[in-house]
């Protein structure tokens, strides 16, 4: 904050300084591999905070264990870097006792996804108001490179030398079942796009999820190179645009259509296909069959969205938690601990 002085007057007013990306950039030295996708989010996130007009003293960063989880120690806000896949439940306490902060949860898709995914769930289904960014490269790189829960089947790693015969979690199809009130996806290479995400989820009121691919060059570079690549990126890969048709491939010939309660591709001007014909992208439908269905697009077969699958509106967590709080005070008044460790059934020990 910066203090003036009125002239005439003796009066302190108190005005908000502008922050830029540099109030966001810590004194800690970055340490992830060099050409890693972490490089790319941690840069974008800290040239999207000082555009959302949270202080930085309101913002806390909490993360679990892993590559992602050091992203703390590299943003100049609060921070906690705490146990593992226990971020949300850590996060949930942060959020419900001080509701005026902005809580972010930096996660990957071991942390996340296998033991961490549980409180990830309710999480989400509790809607409580947390930013949850789940840094997906579908492998555990911090411990050197076995299959995680989004690893595709066959993967062969130094925990699956003959392949994983595991079938993989999608992350958005996860927190969409979890019934998250906000579901979006980005990608390292695209910063336009992440800004855009991130922006948008900081602004989401309740629970954000979004899962960002990464690349981790050391581990299992290129993990997503049949999505993004340059060659075929056009073909594999659609933004979602609230209220415009679903359309890719070049020039926007191809696009997505419904066929009974199935998804298709289709190319318009073929067989008397029309834009009428395509999907309208809506984010904020109540049901969240049809973001579902989005989430199951991957190629070959579709091109895989990215951008806002999902948005809706509904009571936090921490809101109906003061609610009650206050509807029980003035029902019952403050209490007594005491009192109501004693209350009810008790037992003498001797």
């Amino acid at each position: 904050m910066e203090n003036r002085t009125n002239p005439g007057s003796e009066q302190l007013v108190s005005s908000p300084m502008a922050l830029t990306r540099k109030d966001f950039v810590s004194d800690q030295e970055v340490r992830w591999c060099p050409g890693c996708g972490d490089y790319s989010i941690l840069a974008v996130a800290q040239k999207t905070l000082p555009s959302l007009g949270v202080p930085k003293e309101k913002s806390v960063f909490i993360s679990g264990i892993g590559c992602s989880s050091r992203f703390p120690y590299y943003v100049n806000t609060y921070g906690f870097h705490t146990i593992h896949g226990r971020a949300p439940a850590i996060a949930t306490g942060v959020k419900a006792q001080n509701p005026d902060l902005q809580v972010w949860v930096i996660t990957g898709d071991g942390d996340g996804l296998s033991i961490g995914g549980n409180h990830l769930i309710h999480a989400l289904r509790r809607n409580v108001d947390l930013k949850i960014i789940l840094f997906n490269n579908r492998i555990y790189g911090l411990t050197k490179g076995q299959y995680s829960p989004t690893s595709e089947r066959g993967k062969i790693t130094k925990s699956t030398p003959a392949g994983s015969i595991d079938y993989p979690i999608s992350p958005i199809s996860l927190a969409i079942g979890a019934e998250a009130t906000f579901v979006a996806r980005a990608i390292d290479t695209n910063p336009a796009m992440m800004t855009e995400v991130l922006t948008v989820a900081a602004k989401h009121k309740g629970s954000a999820f979004v899962e960002i691919y990464q690349n981790c060059i050391i581990f299992n570079d290129d993990a997503f190179k049949d999505v993004y690549d340059k060659s075929v990126r056009i073909e594999h890969s659609v933004m979602l645009k609230n209220g415009q048709p679903i359309r890719f491939g070049m020039d926007g010939k191809k696009g997505i259509r419904m066929n009974g309660i199935q998804l298709e591709v289709v190319e318009i001007g073929k067989d008397g296909i029309t834009e009428n014909d395509l999907i309208v992208h809506n984010d904020s439908l109540p049901d969240s069959a049809y973001a579902y269905l989005l989430s199951r697009m991957n190629v070959p077969e579709f091109p895989v969205p990215f951008g806002v699958f999902r948005r809706i509106e509904r009571p936090t967590y921490e809101e109906m938690m003061e609610t009650q709080l206050r509807d029980s005070i003035s029902k019952k008044g403050e209490g007594e601990l005491q009192k109501l460790l004693n209350e009810g059934d008790t037992w003498m020990v001797e």
